[in-house]
């Protein structure tokens, strides 16, 4: 994701304390997880003390800065970005992309997909392809976006029989990753799949007798029949890549016992 330009000018010290302050760390907090001071970590934000790499790279380590964003607080501070953004389809990430598709054909007949940090689509197996099946033909075009698709009118709205929970879920989900990244596109799309149109009640009731699911299901019509299904999304530990620390696997597991039967016995 792009950092806006005029944080990048503000030099590293300001970038550090939005950082801090948005982490909730006081400057005492940060200098013991850095086994630094809070006088040195107070120069560093006013721009009285030039921090080292090093240094550069711990305070972003024990903030939690996302991989991108450690590349822009090393050049606000006159270094070299330390992490390199590999384009997926690079012969670099050949056995990356080949786990991927692995992970994700192995979960079939249950749905999985890989989505970017914009929630484009960079992988996703039958299972996903078949709930999507019959979509406005637009919202399967390259680059197909896991939100629009979801949220969309045209898209997968219309059949989700708990649209304002899990379009609730969905948005709460972009805004703690906005918070994290501080990404402008992030926050675009934030706001276009925000003004979609949403219906004063869900398509279809809950049943009569609601099963006791242990987290949020999605609830989607699927040819006829209603499917339920839980969401995971897991990340890779400590990626050195911007790309592969922006990738995310969500994998939908059946909540019920009737979802799993249909499935094993739809797709083969």
């Amino acid at each position: 994701m792009t950092t806006h330009p005029s944080t990048a000018q503000q030099g590293v010290g300001p970038l550090l304390r939005a950082w801090r302050e948005q982490r909730r760390v006081s400057q005492l907090e940060l200098a013991l997880r850095a086994d630094s001071s809070a006088r040195h970590i107070s120069f560093v934000e006013t721009g009285r003390s030039r921090p080292s790499e090093e240094m550069v790279l711990r305070l972003a380590e024990h903030l939690d800065v996302p991989v991108r964003e450690r590349n822009a607080l090393l050049l606000a501070a006159g270094y070299a970005p330390r992490y390199p953004e590999t384009p997926l389809d690079d012969p670099a990430l050949g056995a990356l992309r080949e786990g991927i598709e692995r992970l994700i054909g192995g979960y079939e007949p249950y749905p999985a997909l890989v989505v970017d940090a914009r929630y484009d689509v960079v992988a996703a197996n039958r299972g996903i392809m078949a709930l999507v099946d019959g979509v406005a033909p637009a919202l399967l075009e390259a680059p197909l976006n896991a939100m629009r698709l979801a949220l969309h009118p045209e898209g997968l709205a219309p059949r989700i029989r708990n649209l304002r929970a899990w379009r609730g879920h969905l948005l709460e989900q972009m805004e703690r990753q906005i918070a994290l990244h501080r990404s402008e596109p992030l926050r675009a799309l934030y706001e276009e799949v925000a003004a979609y149109p949403v219906p004063d009640e869900d398509p279809a009731g809950e049943p009569a007798e609601p099963v006791p699911y242990f987290a949020l299901p999605l609830r989607i019509e699927h040819e006829g029949r209603t499917l339920s299904f839980i969401s995971s999304i897991s990340t890779f530990n400590t990626p050195m890549d911007v790309t592969v620390a922006e990738l995310a696997v969500e994998t939908l597991l059946p909540a019920d016992p009737a979802t799993a039967k249909y499935l094993q016995a739809a797709i083969s």
